[in-house]
């Protein structure tokens, strides 16, 4: 059985910075096409950004392009999302999901999905 657990949400100031980190066990890490996604009040979930199971393409949301960054490491079976710059706007729940089957931005292509960590950005 695979899990997905999300960690390092919390509150942050605009301008700052935060980086959530994503653990899958019970899987094959290494063959996963790892995204996140995030849920504001009130709004639908949204793409934030994936990457290929091979680590070597990545693709980001028009608004968080050039401030977030995505990574993921086979050997700690992790994904990381690394985000700079923050704005309130970036205030959401943030949903990590493993795609078996080369997922892009709808989360229909994935297969396994954490739980959520609140990311709070104040101004």
């Amino acid at each position: 059985q695979v899990h997905v657990l999300e960690s390092g949400g919390g509150s942050v100031p605009a301008g700052g910075s935060q980086r959530l980190s994503c653990l899958v066990s019970g899987g094959t890490f290494n063959t996963y096409t790892m995204a996140w996604f995030r849920q504001a009040p009130g709004k639908e979930r949204e793409f934030v950004a994936y990457i290929l199971w091979h680590g070597h393409s990545t693709k980001y949301a028009d608004s968080v392009k050039g401030r977030f960054t995505i990574s993921k490491d086979n050997d700690k079976t992790t994904a990381y999302l690394q985000m700079s710059s923050l704005k309130p706007e970036d205030t959401a729940v943030y949903f990590c999901a493993a795609s078996r089957f080369g997922g892009l931005e709808s989360e229909k292509e994935y297969d396994y999905w954490g739980q959520g960590t609140q990311v709070t950005v104040s101004s």
